[in-house]
């Protein structure tokens, strides 16, 4: 937000109302965002296939794509002071419209390394996209209420992100088992690759016209009267940017290990799923079930935030279960071991709502930045699957999945018991006082 702001972060002033009518058309691009980032799972099902790769190679399905958002974010920040908030959510859209176009294009010609280009470019449109609407929506009314408008948006994100492996699976990968049966089967070289070219031609005009509807999206989004924020939506106490940079890094942390952990119980599962000897026609729909134990604990976190607990304590309270869950699936084998990691979508659903917010309040004319650094954090999608992919290959991979899951759960269980130390007792009792209003507003 441009220019410093005059507010003191301790200054009582009349609660904000939320523009319900922006929140619903975030709604609508909250679900984009799930749609989009949850085909990652079953992507990794196609990828191994249609190329020929090994697990640590189609896992670079999602590191290319969380990849992006670590070196685009702070670009993303640049960019946003220049175009604004809306004009840089729909530039994103357009270029993830781009991106889809040019993945469907080459995966559909099996060019790995191109399709990692359009996955990276889809990931830099939403990376500009999450840049934008995370912190506007945290402001777009009460920030002690960020976490529950948050909510009701992840709650749109999950429901597509559920739908996503199945319209994958019903248009893209119908019959992959008995598609593997007939590769593995296959006399030679020429009739293994007819079937694996006509299952990478499926790809192609699902991916087009998700571009086509995207760069719709970006148009509207242009021409929408989204509201103005101003300069006190998010006041700051103060702190010069330096001063800021230890809120930003752990805010960072905490992005990074959740992302990593949601990316794991979501986009991993059906690869743990398969080494149990699962099988294959099952495991490409395990995503899903993750999606809906989020939306579960969406809901529950939409009524209970800041109503009956404060965003603080709803998170220590999810890292701690994430951890009981963790040791779960390691104690556990085959359908239970399984159950266990879907059942971290309820332990993780209110992290992100939770940790945006605290990141970035009372940042003040560093808000962009703050959020900059926290969309930086998405890297961890990247980096905890591939070592997950990667030690999986020389120790158990239960062992190797509850020691990277319980370490980072502990630090966001951290970092929800500190985020309100050192806060002003003026500000706390005001935020107090809001809380009652805010079950009104919203």
């Amino acid at each position: 937000m441009p220019g410093p702001s005059t507010t003191s972060s301790t200054t009582q002033k009349t609660p904000q109302k939320t523009p319900w009518g922006a929140v619903l058309l975030f709604c609508l691009l909250f679900a984009i965002f799930g749609f989009v980032t949850w085909l990652n799972g079953p992507l990794i099902t196609f990828s191994k296939l249609a190329f020929s790769l090994s697990d640590v190679e189609a896992f670079l399905v999602p590191s290319v794509f969380y990849l992006s958002y670590f070196f685009l974010a702070l670009p993303s920040a640049f960019i946003l002071k220049k175009t604004g908030m809306k004009g840089g959510m729909a530039l994103g859209l357009l270029v993830m419209a781009v991106g889809a176009a040019c993945f469907g294009q080459f995966a559909s010609m099996r060019m790995f390394p191109p399709t990692l280009v359009s996955l990276f470019l889809i990931g830099a449109g939403l990376s500009l996209l999450q840049t934008a609407s995370n912190p506007y929506i945290s402001v777009l009314g009460p920030i002690e209420s960020g976490a529950q408008r948050i909510a009701l948006l992840g709650i749109f994100n999950k429901l597509a992100g559920a739908c996503a492996p199945f319209v994958i699976g019903a248009l893209i990968l119908k019959g992959i088992g008995e598609m593997q049966a007939k590769v593995d089967a296959a006399a030679n070289t020429a009739a293994r690759e007819a079937i694996l070219n006509g299952l990478a031609e499926r790809i192609h005009i699902p991916y087009l016209a998700m571009g086509a509807f995207l760069a719709v999206i970006a148009v509207f989004v242009y021409k929408s009267p989204l509201p103005n924020i101003g300069d006190d939506a998010n006041p700051g106490s103060g702190k010069s940017f330096a001063q800021a940079i230890p809120q930003m890094l752990f805010g960072f942390l905490a992005i990074f290990f959740y992302v990593g952990v949601e990316v794991m119980a979501g986009d991993a599962v059906g690869t743990y799923g398969r080494m149990f000897d699962l099988p294959v026609s099952q495991t490409i729909f395990f995503t899903s079930f993750t999606m809906v134990t989020m939306l579960v604990g969406y809901v529950c976190g939409l009524i209970a935030i800041p109503r009956f607990i404060s965003q603080e304590r709803y998170l220590v309270l999810s890292a701690v279960l994430g951890i009981l869950l963790s040791i779960g699936a390691f104690l556990t084998k085959g359908y239970t071991s399984v159950a266990f990691v879907w059942a971290l979508g309820f332990a993780n659903a209110m992290m992100w709502p939770a940790i945006f917010p605290l990141g970035i309040r009372g940042l003040g004319k560093h808000t962009e930045m703050g959020a900059a650094f926290l969309v930086m954090g998405i890297i961890g999608g990247a980096v905890i699957p591939q070592l997950f992919a990667h030690l999986k290959e020389t120790f158990n991979f239960q062992l190797v999945f509850v020691t990277l899951m319980v370490p980072s759960y502990a630090y966001i269980l951290l970092f929800g018991a500190f985020a309100g130390r050192g806060r002003p007792k003026a500000e706390l009792a005001a935020e107090k006082a809001a809380a009652g209003t805010i079950a009104s507003d919203f």
